[in-house]
C-alpha cells in the first residue's frame, strides 16, 4: 500500500474515519479513480475501498422536466397554451431503467456518505450532470471537486492532493443550469410554436437556440451561391523564361480592355525592372482546440466533426491526451516544466515497430525548451488548457485513433522547434509599347531552413482561409514555388496571354469551413488573435458544435453532397418562415453565449438572463401568432428522403 500512503495521510487530516463517496460520469472513469484510491472491492454500481465508495452515472441521469410534469394542461400542444414559462423548474431522472437502477445505488451511497467528491468531466456540463444527480439525491454532507485535465495517474494524485470546496464552482454551475433553462425556454415554446402553425401536424418543427442560426448560415449561403451571377473578366499574363508573370493592373472587365494592352505588348521584349528577396521566418502553428482538430481532421481525413470528438474523448480516457473539450490554444506556465517528460513518451512512441517523432524530438533532447507566449499563457487559460499529448505511450490504437493522436503529437512537438525560415522573391518586369507601358510580377518562396514545418509531413494547414475552399477543388499544393534567377535589366522574348476568366459563387460549407463560422459567428476571421477575440461570441460551446450539426442531418434540415452541407427545402423554408432575428441571428446567439461566460465569471446575474429569455420568448409567441399568412413548411419523412436520393443516383 506504499502508493497510497499520501492518501491515507490526506484522509487523516480530512476525515479521520468516515466514508468518502466519488462520482464519476463514465463506468471507465470510476474504475481508473477507483484503482488509484484503493478502491478495489466491486459491489454492483460502485467500488469500494480504503475509506472511498467510487459509483458512476452514465452521462446525464437527470434532466429538466418536461411541460406536463408542470401542469396537466401543457401535456397537449396547443397554440392557447403557449408560451409555457413555469414559475419555478424542477428536475427529474430521465425514464430508463437502467439509470433509475444506478441512481438508487448513488442514492444510497449519499444518504450515508460524511462527504462526496465530484468527479465529472471538468467542464461546464459535467458540473451539471453531478449536482443534478446530488440534488435529486439530496446529498446533505459536504461537497469536494476533482478538477483535472488530464487522466493519467499522476494527475488523479494530484487532483486528490488539491480537492476544491464545490462552491468555488458555483459560478459554473449557474452557467450550465442558466443554459439548460435557456435552451428548455426557446427550444419548447419555438417547437411547439413552428410546429402548430406552419408545420402541418405531420412532424415536428425543431427550433433551437444554436441549431437555428446555425441552420441560418448554410441556408444564406445556399441563396448566395444560387443567386450568383457569374460575370466575366479578363487576366493578362506573359511567360518569360518558362515563368509565368501577370499584369499588375489585375483583371480586365472588358475584352476590348484586355486586347488592347494585349497588343501594347505583343511582339515587343519583356524586361525585369526589379528583382528584390526578403527573408522571412514563419512561427508554428499553435496548439490545438477543439474546434481546430475537428477543422484539420475534416480536411485530412474527412472525419465529422462528431466522430474527431468521440476519438479525441476516447484517447483522452485512455490517458493519451489531455481534456479535449477545450477553447483555448495555450498553456498555462506550470505546464512548461513537465513537457520534457510528455516529449519523451512521444520518442518512445512506436506504431507498427517505427518511431515517428524520434527523429524530430532528438535535436531539442536535453536542451532547455523555446518558451514563448503564443503557447504558455497564464491568462488565456480558464479551466483547461489546448489539447495536448500526456507523454502516455500509446497501444493498440485504431487506424481513425493514430490519425487524431498524430495531429495532436505533431502540433505539440512543432511549437519547440525552430521558426521556418524561407525567402521571399519578387520580381518586376515591364513591356513597354508604343504610348505606355505594361507592368508584370511574380513571386516565388524558398525555404532556407524547414523549422518546424519538419514534423508537418502533409497535415493541413488549419490556418487557410475558408473562403478559397471549394469540395470540388482539390487544396493549393503546400509546395512551394523557387523561381529562376533574374538579374534587373535583362531582356528578353516573352509569350503573352489574354484569358477569359469567370467569377464565382462563395463556396457551400463543409464541415471544417462550417465549424470556423460556428466559432467566429459567422465570420471569417483567419488572424490567430482576432479569432480568439472572436470566440468569446461564438455559436455554441466546442464541445456542443458537432452534435447540432448532427441533429440538422437527423432533422432533414441539411444533407451530404459528397463534402457539401446543403440545405434541404425544409430546411430553407423554416429559416424564410422565421422573421425572429433572435433565433437565428449568429451574433446575437453570441451574445448569449457570452452572457453565459460572464454568468460563470460572476460578471453577470443568472437571474436577470433568465428573465430576459422568459421576456424574449413571450415576444416571438406573440409575433408568430398574429402571423395572418396561410404559410406552410415542406416536410420530408425518412421515406421520402430515400427516394429523393434514389431518383437522383438513377439520373446520374
Amino acid at each position: 500500500m506504499s502508493r497510497n500512503v499520501w492518501l491515507i495521510s490526506f484522509l487523516l487530516v480530512l476525515l479521520p474515519t468516515n466514508m468518502i463517496v466519488c462520482i464519476a460520469e463514465k463506468p471507465s472513469v470510476a474504475r481508473d479513480i477507483a484503482r488509484i484510491i484503493g478502491a478495489t472491492s466491486s459491489h454492483e454500481g460502485y467500488m469500494e475501498g480504503n475509506g472511498f465508495q467510487v459509483t458512476w452515472t452514465f452521462g446525464h441521469l437527470c434532466t429538466l422536466k418536461e411541460p406536463h410534469d408542470y401542469t396537466a394542461m401543457w401535456k397537449t400542444w396547443s397554440l392557447t397554451s403557449l408560451p409555457m414559462i413555469p414559475e419555478r423548474f424542477g428536475i427529474k431522472l430521465i425514464d430508463d431503467q437502467g439509470i433509475r437502477k444506478q441512481f438508487s445505488i448513488i442514492e444510497g451511497l449519499m444518504q450515508k456518505a460524511e462527504r462526496i467528491v465530484n468527479c465529472g468531466d471538468a467542464g461546464q456540463e459535467g458540473e451539471l450532470i453531478q449536482r443534478w444527480v446530488m440534488q435529486k439525491a439530496q446529498a446533505k454532507c459536504p461537497v469536494s471537486r476533482l478538477w483535472i485535465s488530464s487522466m493519467t495517474d499522476e494527475a488523479i494524485r494530484e487532483g486528490f492532493q488539491n480537492l476544491k470546496d464545490q462552491s468555488d464552482y458555483q459560478p459554473l454551475y449557474l452557467a450550465g443550469l442558466s443554459r439548460a433553462i435557456g435552451d428548455w425556454l426557446l427550444g419548447m415554446n419555438c417547437t411547439r410554436l413552428y410546429t402548430l402553425k406552419y408545420g402541418q401536424n405531420r412532424q415536428v418543427l425543431s427550433i433551437g437556440r444554436v441549431q437555428t442560426p446555425t441552420l441560418a448560415l448554410i441556408v444564406n449561403r445556399q441563396k448566395e451561391i444560387d443567386n450568383f451571377k457569374p460575370e466575366p473578366y479578363w487576366v493578362l499574363a506573359t511567360v518569360y523564361r518558362d515563368t509565368t508573370f501577370t499584369a499588375t493592373q489585375g483583371k480586365f472587365t472588358s475584352k476590348e480592355e484586355g486586347e488592347k494592352a494585349f497588343s501594347t505588348i505583343e511582339g515587343k521584349p519583356f524586361t525585369v525592372t526589379k528583382v528584390e528577396k526578403k527573408e522571412g521566418k514563419e512561427q508554428p502553428p499553435q496548439l490545438y482546440d477543439l474546434t481546430s482538430l475537428q477543422v484539420d481532421c475534416n480536411r485530412k481525413f474527412g472525419y465529422s466533426a462528431e466522430m474527431t470528438l468521440n476519438l479525441i474523448q476516447a484517447l483522452y480516457e485512455r490517458k493519451y491526451t489531455t481534456y479535449p473539450r477545450v477553447d483555448t490554444q495555450y498553456l498555462s506556465d506550470d505546464i512548461y516544466p513537465k513537457c520534457p517528460q510528455t516529449l519523451n513518451g512521444l520518442y518512445q512512441t512506436k506504431f507498427g515497430g517505427v518511431a515517428p517523432y524520434a527523429e524530430f524530438i532528438k535535436p531539442i533532447g536535453g536542451k532547455p525548451l523555446k518558451k514563448t507566449k503564443r503557447v504558455f499563457d497564464t491568462s488565456k487559460v480558464t479551466d483547461h488548457h489546448a489539447i495536448i499529448p500526456t507523454g502516455v505511450i500509446p497501444q493498440n490504437l485504431s487506424d481513425a485513433e493514430r490519425n487524431v493522436f498524430d495531429l495532436v503529437a505533431r502540433r505539440f512537438i512543432g511549437v519547440f522547434l525552430p521558426d521556418c525560415k524561407f525567402s521571399t522573391t519578387t520580381v518586376l518586369g515591364e513591356v513597354k509599347g508604343e504610348e505606355n507601358k505594361v507592368e508584370f510580377k511574380v513571386t516565388g518562396k524558398e525555404i532556407l531552413d524547414p523549422g518546424w514545418r519538419v514534423v508537418r509531413g502533409k497535415t493541413p494547414d488549419s490556418e487557410k482561409p475558408e473562403s478559397t475552399e471549394s469540395s470540388e477543388n482539390s487544396e493549393k499544393s503546400d509546395e512551394e514555388r523557387t523561381l529562376p534567377t533574374f538579374v534587373k535589366g535583362e531582356s528578353g522574348e516573352h509569350t503573352p496571354t489574354l484569358t477569359e476568366k469567370m467569377t464565382t459563387p462563395p463556396p457551400y460549407y463543409n464541415e471544417a469551413s462550417l465549424l470556423r463560422a460556428m466559432e467566429t459567428a459567422g465570420k471569417f476571421v483567419e488572424d490567430e488573435t482576432l479569432r480568439a477575440a472572436m470566440k468569446e461570441n461564438g455559436i455554441g460551446r466546442p464541445s456542443s458544435r458537432a452534435g447540432i450539426i448532427e441533429t440538422l442531418f437527423k432533422r432533414h434540415y441539411i444533407k451530404r453532397e459528397r463534402k457539401r452541407l446543403v440545405a434541404t427545402p425544409t430546411g430553407i423554408e423554416l429559416i424564410d418562415l422565421i422573421h425572429e432575428e433572435l433565433l437565428k441571428s449568429c451574433e446575437l446567439t453570441g451574445i448569449w453565449e457570452k452572457k453565459l461566460r460572464d454568468i460563470e465569471h460572476k460578471t453577470y446575474d443568472p437571474a436577470q438572463f433568465i428573465a430576459e429569455l422568459k421576456q424574449q420568448v413571450t415576444d416571438i409567441v406573440n409575433d408568430v401568432m398574429r402571423d395572418p399568412t396561410n404559410r406552410r413548411i415542406t416536410l420530408l419523412t425518412d421515406a421520402e428522403v430515400k427516394k429523393v436520393k434514389s431518383n437522383k443516383h438513377k439520373k446520374q
